[in-house]
């Protein structure tokens, strides 16, 4: 045994270790020039754990505990594109187990490769909560103190990171209470939204979630556990708004709440030119009493649409409504909602009519619909139950978010409806605008540089296998068409949830806030530990001058 080994073992060991340097390469996220462009990335086939990373963190001492096994759950997502798979999953049972975790990690410097990223409830689209041979952090499981609800003058709830906001509704409503804005999905956690922004049909009128907050617990990149708010420690505040998990991990939020409706008026309408769509809407968010929620839908040759709709909304003409033809078209519908309380029902069809009045969608087209609050805010959930179970919900998501200027929608919507997305369509499609001024400019998140904007979602599902136009090819050349002519174009678009592969286009992106995200990074996780699935910083030693990183 004390022999050396032959010339042969030398050379397979050395060929063996070239293999895994090649594949190790291939699947980092930040080295997709190193491979060949794929759809899909799966790196995890091959999983390679180092014994001495893992002996360190066994090591901590910690109220939770690791995972090292039978963890593949944490290199999925709803996107179901990408899976990179994580040397550990640490699940926390409170805010020093992440704390201490990371305290280590940093302390270890340039020689650990380690990165960590927050796992909310696996909606990421694109691997943004997943960490290659890192650690991902179940934020599920973090205890702490239980959910506290003010009621005062400024009422709030203090959540944890982890928390889904639909446990956040139910238990607010319990005062009487409900944050002012929401996403049209609930069952996401705070931490998780407040990373991006939190957008649905609210934002005209109270921003986005991240305008709804008035102070923040966040464990830096550095270990360090920070109260924030817009005037104690508010460059991370608004760092970590909008700021894509790069500077710190969200472990609680103070969020605004408002006095709950019980009701809701809930409305569809139709429209054949998306002219007079477009120019509704805007009326609409700039009205002063206007509707409490307004988001708007394009549909693509639908066959029997308003027939589809009777399951859930009433027409005001049945006669009228039965004679519509939606085949071989394509539509556009403006969805809205007025909120009341029963004993306030003859004033709310007062004001509802009235603002009806004024808008000029097709008259056989209006559809009306009495829900209760939480029916209506939860309103996906259904779909989600409905998908799961026909196994059509764990499939990719080739999902793609967009804000385009306001001046620019028109162009936008008739080269995009008109001739790039041709035939149907491989899911909804959201546009509805909001409005800047709504919208804190000191937080990470990057918007169109005009006062309003639009919110397109192209919230595709590719079937798998399928090589046609409801595959994942054909979809994925569909979007990089549309973001190919908004930059030909020069529209001004931005995109919500971005998602690159170079350095250069993330530089793009902030444009001119570039320098200010790099110095937040710099200061708050300077070793690139948070959030590597951002593909936006190298793990390793950040410099201050933002072309070395």
């Amino acid at each position: 045994m004390g022999s050396p080994p032959s010339a042969s073992l030398k050379q397979n060991n050395l060929i063996f270790l070239v293999f895994i340097v090649i594949l190790f390469f291939c699947s980092m996220p930040d080295k997709a020039n190193l491979c060949s462009n794929q759809s899909s990335v799966n790196p995890s086939a091959v999983p390679y754990k180092s014994s001495s990373n893992i002996s360190s963190l066994e090591t901590l001492q910690l109220d939770g505990y690791f995972s090292f096994d039978h963890i593949d759950y944490a290199a999925k997502d709803f996107g179901n594109r990408y899976h990179f798979l994580p040397l550990a999953v640490l699940h926390p049972k409170s805010v020093s187990d992440i704390s201490n975790t990371i305290k280590h990690i940093f302390k270890m410097g340039s020689t650990s490769k380690l990165t960590v990223a927050a796992r909310g409830h696996s909606h990421s689209l694109q691997g943004q909560a997943q960490a290659h041979q890192g650690i991902v952090i179940n934020m599920e499981s973090l205890q702490g103190p239980e959910m506290q609800i003010h009621t005062g003058e400024l009422p709030y709830v203090d959540a944890s990171g982890g928390d889904l906001w639909i446990n956040i509704l139910h238990e607010t409503l319990k005062y009487g209470l409900a944050p002012k804005s929401w996403t049209d999905y609930l069952h996401l956690t705070v931490g998780g939204t407040l990373s991006n922004a939190g957008i649905s049909g609210q934002a005209f009128k109270h921003g986005p979630q991240i305008n709804n907050i008035y102070q923040l617990e966040v464990v830096t990149g550095k270990g360090e556990v920070v109260t924030c708010t817009e005037k104690q420690n508010a460059e991370l505040f608004y760092g970590v708004l909008g700021g894509l998990g790069q500077f710190g991990i969200i472990t609680r939020a103070r969020i605004s709440l408002e006095p709950a409706p019980k009701m809701v008026k809930w409305i569809r309408v139709l429209y054949d030119e998306f002219s007079k769509f477009s120019s509704d809407q805007e009326r609409l968010i700039s009205s002063k009493d206007s509707f409490d929620y307004i988001e708007g839908l394009v549909i693509i040759n639908r066959t029997g649409l308003l027939n589809n709709w009777r399951s859930s909304f009433n027409p005001k003409d049945p006669l009228q409504a039965s004679r519509f033809i939606s085949e071989g078209k394509t539509l556009y519908c403006l969805e809205i909602a007025k909120y009341f309380s029963p004993d306030e029902s003859d004033i709310m069809n007062q004001k509802t009519e009235s603002l009806l009045s004024e808008l000029s969608y097709i008259s056989s087209t209006l559809f009306l619909s009495e829900v209760s609050y939480v029916e209506f805010l939860d309103r996906v959930h259904l779909s989600e139950i409905n998908l799961r179970s026909k196994g059509l919900w764990e499939i990719p998501h080739p999902w793609m978010n967009l804000l385009i200027p306001r001046t620019k929608i028109i162009e936008f919507a008739q080269e995009v409806f008109g001739n790039i997305l041709t035939g149907n369509s491989n899911g909804p499609i959201l546009i509805y605008p909001v409005n800047k001024s709504k919208w804190n400019n000191r937080t990470s998140l990057i918007t169109p540089d005009e006062e309003t904007f639009y919110q397109v979602a192209f919230l595709s599902s590719a079937m798998p296998s399928s090589t046609g136009r409801d595959g994942l090819f054909h979809i994925l050349a569909q979007n990089q068409r549309i973001l190919d002519f908004c930059s030909k174009a020069g529209l001004g678009a931005k995109q919500y949830m971005p998602h690159y592969s170079t350095q250069e286009e993330w530089q793009a992106h902030f444009g001119l806030q570039w320098e200010v995200f790099v110095k937040r990074k710099s200061t708050y996780d300077p070793m690139a530990i948070l959030a590597p699935g951002q593909r936006i910083f190298r793990r390793k030693y950040l410099s201050h001058d933002a072309g070395h990183l």
